[in-house]
C-alpha cells in the first residue's frame, strides 16, 4: 500500500494489528475476491474460513465492545487498521469488524431482552445483521418522506411493518434487518420515525431482487408486508430513529471513507507497478509524461485527502460534533477513489478493464461512492448551510 503520510502517527497499539491486518487481506483475503465477488454456496464457504482463520490469528472483530467479545479497539486506533483492511471489499467481513455499526446500535439502543438475544451473537459473526433505509419511490436524502410504516398491534405490544426498502447490502443473507419505519404522523412530519429490528424470518418478510451496481452483486430489494414485530425490537426511542441514525451514519460515512483510501491506495500501487514494470520499444511505461502526471495527481489526491478524513475520526473520537469533517472527508474520498482507480486504468491500457485486476472494482467502488451514502450534492449543500450558518 501506498505510505500513509498524510494521517497521525499510528498508536503503538494499533501499528502491529495494521501490519497483521495489512498482510492478511493481501494474502489471504485478496486471492479469494473472484470466489467472494461471485457469491453463492463457495463464496459463503470461503468467507467462514476467512472468519475462522481471522479468529485464530487473533485479528477478529478488532473494533467491537470487548463486553460483547470484540477487541475494544478505540476509534482513533481502529481507523489505521480500517484503511488496511479496507483494501479489499472483503477485508470488514473477513475480519468481524463488518457489523460494527449494528452492534454498537443494538448495544447503545436496543432493549436489554435484543442486547441479550442478538448482540454477541453478532459480534462473534453466528449472524448477520443489516441496515433498510431508503425506498424505491422516496428520495434517499429525504427521511421525512418515508413511506414504510408500523402500526402497533392489538393490545399484544407488537408493531406491523409494511414497505418496500432497496439498496440495502447484505439483504439476503441477514438474520436481522434494522427498518426505518412511521410510526407516527405523515411523510414530509420531521417527527415520528422509528427504527425496528426485524427477523428476516419473519411471516410476511420478503426479499424481491438483486440489484447490481455496475454489474456487482451485494445490494437488494425487500418488501415487508404486515411482518409482526415484538415491541421490545423498537430500537431507541419511538419517534427518534434520527437521533440513532445520525450517530450510525457519521461512523459508519467515516468508516467507510478509511476503506475507499485503503482501496484507493491499492490502486495507485497497482499504477505504480505498472508505470514501473510495463515496457516499451523505448523504455519503461513510467517514462512518459503522462503517465507520470496520472502518478503525480493520484498522489496529491491521496495525501490531500487522508487528512481531512482523520480530522473526522479526531472529532468523532473526542465525541465532538462532525457533521463538517464528515461531509468534507465523505466527498473526498469518494472523488479520490474514482480517481485513482481511474488513472490506474488508463496506466493500465486494455489490461486495467479486464478481470486481471482489482481495478474495474476499485473504480466501481468509487463511482458508486458518489451517490450511495448520501450523494455528494447532500454533503456539499450540508456542509455549506452549517458553514454559512455560523458566519
Amino acid at each position: 500500500m501506498e505510505d500513509i503520510a498524510g494521517a497521525p502517527q499510528c498508536p503503538a497499539e494499533a501499528a502491529e494489528l495494521r501490519d497483521r491486518v495489512a498482510a492478511f487481506v493481501r494474502d489471504r483475503v485478496v486471492p479469494h475476491e473472484p470466489v467472494l465477488d461471485a457469491g453463492g454456496p463457495e463464496a459463503v464457504t470461503t468467507l467462514r474460513q476467512l472468519q475462522a482463520e481471522a479468529k485464530t490469528e487473533g485479528l477478529w472483530a478488532l473494533p467491537l465492545p470487548s463486553e460483547l467479545g470484540g477487541r475494544g479497539l478505540p476509534l482513533r486506533s481502529y481507523a489505521h487498521v480500517a484503511e488496511a483492511e479496507g483494501a479489499s471489499d472483503h477485508g470488514p467481513a473477513a475480519l468481524g469488524s463488518a457489523p460494527l455499526l449494528d452492534a454498537l446500535m443494538l448495544w447503545c439502543h436496543g432493549s436489554p431482552g435484543v442486547r441479550e438475544q442478538y448482540a454477541e451473537r453478532l459480534v462473534a459473526g453466528d449472524i448477520r445483521a443489516c441496515y433498510a433505509m431508503t425506498e424505491p419511490d422516496t428520495p434517499g436524502t429525504d427521511p421525512f418522506l418515508t413511506a414504510t410504516r408500523a402500526v402497533p398491534g392489538k393490545d399484544d405490544g407488537t408493531w406491523r411493518v409494511s414497505g418496500r426498502k432497496w439498496f440495502i447490502s447484505g439483504a439476503a443473507d441477514a438474520d436481522l434487518v434494522t427498518v426505518l419505519a412511521r410510526t407516527d404522523g405523515e411523510p414530509a412530519d420531521r417527527d415520528g420515525l422509528s427504527l425496528l429490528l426485524v427477523p428476516s424470518d419473519a411471516r410476511g418478510f420478503r426479499v424481491v431482487r438483486e440489484l447490481p451496481v455496475f454489474g456487482a452483486s451485494g445490494q437488494w430489494e425487500i418488501d415487508l408486508d404486515e411482518v409482526v414485530v415484538d415491541g421490545d425490537h423498537l430500537i431507541g426511542e419511538r419517534g427518534k430513529a434520527l437521533d440513532v441514525a445520525g450517530e450510525r451514519l457519521q461512523l459508519g460515512r467515516t468508516l467507510r471513507c478509511l476503506r475507499w483510501l485503503g482501496q484507493a491506495a491499492r490502486a495507485f500501487d497497482l499504477m505504480r507497478e505498472r508505470a514501473v514494470t510495463r515496457t516499451r520499444s523505448r523504455g519503461p511505461l513510467g517514462g512518459l509524461q503522462l503517465v507520470q502526471r496520472h502518478v503525480f495527481e493520484s498522489l496529491l489526491a491521496l495525501r490531500t485527502t487522508r487528512p481531512l478524513v482523520y480530522e473526522a475520526v479526531a472529532r468523532l473520537d473526542a465525541g465532538l460534533d462532525a457533521h463538517v469533517e464528515v461531509g468534507l472527508a465523505k466527498v473526498a474520498a469518494a472523488r479520490t477513489l474514482q480517481q485513482v482507480a481511474d488513472a490506474a486504468i488508463q496506466v493500465h491500457g486494455a489490461a486495467g478493464l479486464g478481470p486481471d485486476t482489482a481495478l474495474p472494482a476499485l473504480f466501481r467502488t468509487g463511482r458508486a461512492a458518489r451517490i450511495l451514502d448520501g450523494p455528494d450534492e447532500l454533503h456539499i449543500t450540508s456542509v455549506a448551510r452549517r458553514i454559512l450558518s455560523t458566519t
